[in-house]
């Protein structure tokens, strides 16, 4: 009889991800079914799990979709009341899961939850992907409690609290399932980042409500995939970024801050160039192009009502760098 939650790991290619933290996942779950979705993997993951871990189930998937269209596939075939969308380089604590499933059973109108997420590398401090809990600014920039782009904060108790967030992270995401097909999932053409913003915002949007809990605490390395350098990843952001806010925004604010954001990222384009090298500028140039692409499919997708003031900070990126 399958369980409330189902905890699905995302893997391509991560055996050494697998090794090295799917014991504390099995350990620290016995209140839920756990999955191994595989992005046709090309290492021998699959064989090591069916090994080591043959409580484990395992969906493969035909081809590597990403991280949009990998979980929207694997989801397909998992029966659950909860899912937690769960990264392969996670370690998880014990009762992780206890104090999701009590918020949730709290409040209906909670869509999804995160739990506090640290670095696995440096444990005293907050970790990049998600932190505190995930808002958004009033260019659409996202940012976290506990983490503002790059500068990470001391945790010292200060987000042990249990809020209301505009975003919950990808790398260890609760959602309730009849709310995440509703939606029809992740937006596939993001392939990669900010497709659990994007995922969140409709939610919004949609009446729903998105939370974090310090109550749950799991420990992230981050960068298993994609590091903070990668020019793809630069792309993906970006490219991403703007077609979520395209997708989103109430109509009288999208023509000109849509119009400011590209101006923006050209100076950012520039600053990455000097600062990372040539190929962060032409990954600029490149989400700048993918974007106007993606445009007309982006605009089919609005939703009839959009969230009025959906931002947490004011002019943040000036706040920080001025």
């Amino acid at each position: 009889m399958s369980k409330k939650l189902a905890v699905a790991i995302l893997n391509w290619n991560g055996k050494n991800w697998l090794e090295k933290f799917l014991p504390s996942v099995v350990q620290s779950s016995q209140n839920a079914d756990i999955y191994v979705i595989d992005n046709l993997s090309t290492d021998d993951s699959i064989d090591y799990l069916r090994v080591h871990f043959p409580s484990v189930q395992i969906i493969k998937n035909n081809q590597n979709f990403g991280f949009a269209g990998g979980y929207n596939e694997g989801l397909k075939q998992i029966q659950a009341e909860y899912y937690c969308l769960l990264n392969s380089d996670v370690e998880v604590t014990e009762n992780w899961i206890e104090p999701v499933l009590e918020l949730f059973e709290k409040n209906s109108e909670i869509s999804a939850i995160q739990p506090k997420i640290l670095s696995f590398n440096t444990k005293n401090l907050f970790e990049f992907a998600g932190a505190g809990g995930g808002l958004i600014d009033n260019l659409g920039y996202p940012y976290c409690r506990g983490r503002v782009f790059d500068d990470l904060e001391e945790d010292k108790g200060q987000y042990n609290d249990e809020t209301e967030i505009f975003w919950a992270s990808g790398c260890c995401f609760f959602i309730r399932s009849k709310d995440f097909w509703k939606q029809k999932g992740f937006d596939e053409r993001f392939f990669a980042h900010q497709e659990e913003i994007d995922l969140c915002w409709r939610l919004i949007n949609s009446g729903k409500k998105i939370f974090y809990t310090g109550k749950s605490t799991v420990y992230h390395v981050g960068g298993g995939t994609l590091n903070k350098q990668s020019a793809q990843k630069t792309y993906l952001n970006i490219r991403n970024n703007l077609s979520m806010m395209l997708k989103n925004l109430p109509f009288p604010k999208l023509i000109w801050l849509i119009f400011f954001r590209l101006c923006l990222d050209g100076i950012a384009g520039i600053y990455f160039g000097f600062k990372h090298g040539f190929p962060h500028l032409w990954a600029v140039a490149r989400a700048h192009f993918g974007f106007y692409a993606q445009l007309p499919g982006t605009w089919k997708l609005r939703q009839k009502h959009q969230k009025g003031d959906f931002y947490q900070s004011k002019w943040l990126i000036f706040k920080h760098f001025l």
